[in-house]
């Protein structure tokens, strides 16, 4: 059993250390208060060749697996980018895999060496403002008009969509059925814009991530080639399904990133502040509390590591995904909340940043899924209790 890092994976983290040391805590304060996309920064992280890390060598990728992936972002958020700097980045990391393992030849030659090189922004449109946790109920239709299908409904949470050149696009091919839930569901990977005709793209006000879109996305009569759907008509949700637990290992190793963050920004500042004639550091009430996040981020790091390794060798990966998710996520969260208390009423202030992750963090704790349908499956599928929903 091996719990070091490999001595590539060791140089891939050195590498994004060194590419994020020039994006630091006031880049990112600063993007985030002017609610700007980080260009700079995600222009750098294609310049290193970092959009196709998990893209396969003969397509201009560097093939990496999921372990690899989730070590980049890590370090990502880590940096102070917190999870603005890794929804720049995730969707090219992860969210080609249906393409690759499903697309054909032809449309895997259109898309891919163009998402490896970073020459475009990839967005991802699945939920649904009446679809969230079930997927089942996607309205939005495709339908198949000669080489093409039209495509009307509506898409929330879209990330990047005011950027984006290619979306993954989830929609119905036919009515759904009770006795088949998810049958009729296609997935497409196609060319997009909020220019194209009949789509319109409005950004969602929200508590943090301010350097990186959400977005409300309508589609109204949107003609996209039939050549872009991946793999068969009506099997969309199956390909999904195919990296839902890469995406869970991202969103833990992004919560682990923020949380070792905000640990090491409160015990700077502990080292730092007098109260009482001594720095607040010597205190146990603020030792304590520090200690236990910095364990329990430990632990989720190992954590994070099996999974994806799981994922890499094939292995079923759908139990220690969504444990690594719930734990990770909630311990980010009060490893956040901890730092902003050791900062006390400046905790509270942007120039100290751990609001910022504080904000950004509880995105991990309600998505892609909730913690509670996670521990709804850890329940059915691990514990063998009857299903609760």
């Amino acid at each position: 059993m091996e719990f070091q890092l490999s001595q590539e994976q060791r140089l891939i983290r050195d590498e994004i250390r060194t590419l994020c040391s020039d994006f630091g805590d006031e880049y990112w304060r600063e993007k985030n208060r002017n609610h700007e996309f980080a260009w700079e920064f995600f222009e750098a992280f294609a310049d290193g060749g970092w959009c196709g890390i998990t893209v396969p060598e003969a397509y201009g990728g560097q093939g990496y697996g999921v372990q690899e992936a989730s070590i980049v972002q890590q370090e990502i958020a880590r940096s102070g980018a917190a999870m603005a700097g890794t929804s720049i980045t995730s969707h090219h990391v992860f969210s080609v895999a249906p393409l690759v393992e499903f697309g054909d030849e032809a449309h895997k030659e259109r898309y891919l060496p163009q998402i490896a090189d970073g020459d475009v922004m990839v967005c991802t449109g699945v939920t649904e403002p009446n679809a969230g946790t079930d997927t089942s109920r996607i309205e939005t239709t495709a339908d198949r008009q000669g080489d093409e299908y039209v495509i009307n409904g509506q898409k929330i949470w879209t990330s990047k969509a005011q950027e984006a050149d290619v979306i993954m696009l989830l929609a119905r091919t036919k009515p759904r059925e009770d006795a088949d839930r998810f049958g009729g569901l296609s997935l497409f990977f196609t060319e997009f814009s909020p220019e194209k005709d009949g789509v319109d793209v409005q950004e969602i006000p929200k508590a943090g991530r301010g350097a990186a879109d959400s977005n409300e996305v309508w589609f109204d009569d949107v003609r996209i080639p039939a050549e872009d759907r991946i793999g068969e008509e009506g099997e969309g949700f199956t390909y999904l399904l195919s990296f839902a637990n890469s995406e869970r290992i991202s969103i833990a190793a992004n919560a682990v990133g923020i949380g070792q963050a905000a640990i090491d920004k409160a015990a700077d500042y502990a080292r730092e502040r007098q109260v009482f004639d001594d720095v607040i550091g010597s205190y146990q009430a603020i030792q304590h509390p520090l200690a236990d996040s910095w364990s329990k981020l430990e632990q989720d790091e190992l954590m994070v590591r099996k999974a994806a390794w799981c994922y890499d060798e094939g292995k079923d990966a759908g139990a220690p995904s969504n444990a690594v998710k719930l734990r990770a996520s909630e311990d980010a969260i009060e490893a956040c909340e901890r730092a902003v208390r050791v900062h006390g009423g400046m905790g509270y202030a942007q120039e100290y940043d751990v609001e910022r992750y504080w904000r950004e963090a509880m995105i991990n704790v309600i998505a892609p899924i909730s913690n509670e349908m996670v521990k709804n499956y850890i329940a059915q599928h691990v514990l063998e209790l009857p299903r609760s929903y």
